[in-house]
This record gives structure tokens, C-alpha cells and sequence, in this order.
């Protein structure tokens, strides 16, 4: 399957690209090697992609390539969208968000390279040492206990949280009503911290 030529990073939806399509019939399309259909998605959705790239990488030339490398992993993975598990957008933003956290902690691990020099020949910070440790446990707890929520809870809970959406923003993007928006962001965080022990 060859891929589809090079879509500038970040541009808005194309004018006049019709209301309201149906990403996931988009996405199937993609899957099947249907450039026009992934043209129309990367229309409907780029502006999304490039918004939750540059609030992770904080960087306009850095968001652009992780938007464009976000919809490249999407052209090739979309035959591993599944409907069951979450809406297109959803998935989309994962592949983002995902894209967009190993280029930073690639942009870390090379800032660390360029000063390890001068950090070997400081002395040990043993409380930011168990800083870090803590903090890196806390990661995997909390990836653990994302994958005991339900598919529902956990594609609310990553828009607010991992996304930066509002409620009324993730109940638009998943055609719900506000109230249920809310209501499967509060039982998902309700849930996270049951799984995290928090409070026990």
C-alpha cells in the first residue's frame, strides 16, 4: 500500500468539507488504502491532532512533526482501529498523544546526553533521585488502572485528562450529552482511584 503524499501539519479543516463525517467509516476506508477518505479525515480532525500535540510538546516546530507523524502511524495502523473499544477520534488522539510523549521524552533523554557530563561530576541528589523513582511508579500505576476501566470510562477520562478537553468538549466529540460526558469522566476518575488505592 503506498502512502499518501505529505499533508501540511496543522492546517484547519479544508473549507467547505462537509459537516459532521463519520470518522470511523473515514478510518475503515483508510484501512482499505483509500487516500480521498484519508484526505477528508485528516481535513476533519487536524486541527484536534495539532491542538493536543502542541499542549504535550509545548513547541510549534515540534507539534507539526509529531502531527505528522501521528496521522502517518494512522494511514498505517487503521486497520487496528476497533469501533468496540472506542470512537475514531478517541483512538486518534491516543495515537497522538502517544506520538507526542515519545518526542518529548526523546527531547529529555538527548538534554540529559548533552549534560551527563557535568551530572557525573556533581554530587547525587538522592531526594530528586527518589522523586523520579516515585514518580515513575506512579506512571505505571496509573496505566494499570486506565486498563480497568471500562472502554467508555477510559476514552472519557483520556480526553479530559490526556486531551485537555472540557466536558462540554468531550461530550461534542462524542456525540453525547454533557450530563453523560461528565457522568463517565466522574465514575472513570471514581474507579481510577479505587484501582490506585488512593485514600485506603
Amino acid at each position: 500500500m503506498t502512502e499518501p503524499t505529505s499533508l501540511p501539519a496543522g492546517a484547519p479543516a479544508a473549507a467547505g468539507a462537509p459537516a459532521g463525517p463519520d470518522l470511523a467509516a473515514l478510518l475503515r476506508a483508510s484501512a482499505r488504502g483509500d487516500e480521498v477518505a484519508f484526505a477528508q479525515l485528516y481535513d476533519a480532525t487536524a486541527a484536534r491532532v495539532h491542538g493536543l500535540a502542541l499542549r504535550v510538546v509545548r513547541d510549534p516546530a515540534q507539534a507539526e512533526e509529531v502531527t505528522q507523524e501521528a496521522f502517518l502511524d494512522v494511514w498505517r495502523t487503521a486497520a487496528r482501529f476497533d469501533a468496540d473499544r472506542g470512537s475514531a477520534l478517541s483512538w486518534l488522539l491516543t495515537v497522538t498523544h502517544r506520538k507526542a510523549v515519545d518526542r518529548v521524552r526523546s527531547a529529555e533523554a538527548s538534554s540529559r546526553r548533552d549534560t551527563s557530563y557535568h551530572q557525573q561530576n556533581q554530587p547525587i541528589d538522592h531526594d530528586s533521585t527518589a522523586e523520579a523513582a516515585t514518580a515513575s511508579m506512579e506512571a505505571r500505576r496509573v496505566r494499570g488502572a486506565l486498563a480497568s476501566l471500562t472502554p467508555v470510562q477510559r476514552e472519557a477520562v483520556e480526553l479530559a485528562y490526556f486531551g485537555g478537553y472540557t466536558h462540554t468538549e468531550v461530550a461534542s466529540m462524542l456525540q453525547l450529552p454533557v450530563g453523560t460526558a461528565k457522568t463517565r469522566i466522574r465514575d472513570g476518575l471514581i474507579r481510577l482511584r479505587d484501582a490506585m488505592g488512593v485514600g485506603q
